[in-house]
């Protein structure tokens, strides 16, 4: 038990000890290793003053200065947390960029962000805050490398409200979907290994989006509604729902998409070939996934690649976007994801940079046995 509680500290030190450069001051460095350390603790609730006790505090007073105050490089952080995950999971055939956002529930009006607007985490409109993310996934393990915090109009139309959440002028108004191009140019900037991108209905039905994937060249399987329109092989254009109606029983083939919390996630897929007009070497197919009980439950994918990508390939990225929900998941549950109690733009993108963090090490470490460590969690790959 004690070899196995070492190890764990030492890989711990070496991991927190490649990010000192972002943090000029051996204060900020000492706190950020100790909120670190209390995002992977078993701490309940990991903000301000629960982070404190952890570390031995009388108050939160130390936290919040880290989150606030402290002169360090949050963009920096986030930099240098990419490039260990991809060092560590990188696959630059089987490497999937993954776009998705995740709600967080808010009370007041005063946090960088906040108002009465769709939540995917309630399921409903509440009053939140709204991060864009984007993670990494590859056959070796999955992790958050970027985020973005989403200000919606009335924040941005608002200079004095965005400026008492320290909001600077230069920050204007964004879509979700301008944010997550924001995020994959950053990736290619840092030459992140990758093979896809993937992304829900909400990114998969903006044409400017998927047309600007197309021209820098990046394949992608993105979701769309049943009510999108593609331009068939004919050259019509036509709802995906009537595209893929027509095929043939024989069109359909019982594939798994990766496993899941009960075995593989088996399902029928169908894949058809649209827009004839096209460049040399590129292919554009519409995939439909079927549910196995359920024949009226029908998804559908627009994708562009390689003119060779199999069918089990458009379905393997396809499958893949599940991958960031896990990444949620866990990091909410297991390193303080959605726990914070702050209001100011920078504080937010503080404490979720530190979050990812402490998720990347879960990731990093996960072959060192968990019993008895810092925190007993399994990434499933």
């Amino acid at each position: 038990m004690a070899e196995m509680v070492a190890e764990w500290s030492a890989s711990f030190e070496a991991f927190l000890g490649r990010f000192a450069g972002r943090f000029p001051r051996v204060e900020s460095r000492r706190r950020m290793r100790w909120y670190v350390r209390g995002l992977l603790s078993e701490v309940e609730r990991k903000n301000g003053w629960t982070l404190a006790e952890a570390a031995g505090d009388a108050g939160p007073e130390g936290m919040q200065r880290l989150l606030n105050f402290y002169a360090w490089d949050t963009d920096g952080l986030r930099d240098d947390v990419r490039s260990a995950v991809v060092e560590h999971i990188g696959d630059a055939d089987q490497g999937v960029l993954i776009v998705d956002e995740t709600g967080f529930l808010k009370k007041g009006t005063k946090s960088a962000g906040v108002g009465r607007q769709y939540s995917g985490t309630a399921g409903r409109i509440e009053n939140s805050q709204i991060g864009v993310f984007l993670a990494y996934a590859s056959p070796r393990g999955r992790a958050l490398i970027d985020r973005e915090l989403y200000l919606p109009k009335d924040w941005t139309d608002d200079r004095e409200r965005c400026r008492a959440a320290g909001i600077g002028d230069e920050e204007r108004f964004a879509t979700k979907q301008v944010l997550a191009r924001r995020m994959i140019e950053r990736a290619r900037e840092a030459d992140v290994p990758f093979g896809w991108v993937t992304a829900d209905e909400l990114y998969g039905q903006d044409t400017k989006f998927r047309l600007w994937l197309e021209t820098v060249d990046i394949p992608h399987v993105v979701a769309v509604p049943k009510s999108a329109m593609v331009v068939s092989m004919e050259l019509a254009k036509v709802r995906v729902h009537r595209v893929i109606a027509e095929l043939a029983e024989s069109a359909w083939h019982r594939l798994s998409c990766g496993d899941g919390v009960r075995g593989p996630r088996v399902s029928e897929w169908a894949a058809v070939e649209i827009r004839p007009l096209r460049r040399r070497g590129w292919g554009h197919w519409l995939l439909a996934r079927r549910s196995v009980t359920d024949p009226t439950d029908i998804a559908y994918y627009v994708c562009f690649g390689p003119a060779r990508t199999s069918l089990a390939e458009l379905v393997r990225v396809a499958g893949s976007r599940w991958a960031i929900e896990e990444c949620f998941q866990t990091a909410k549950n297991e390193t303080g994801l959605d726990h914070y109690q702050v209001r100011s733009y920078q504080a937010w993108y503080r404490h979720i940079t530190l979050s990812m963090t402490a998720l990347a090490f879960l990731v990093i470490t996960r072959d060192i046995p968990k019993k008895g460590a810092l925190h007993p969690v399994t990434i499933r790959q």
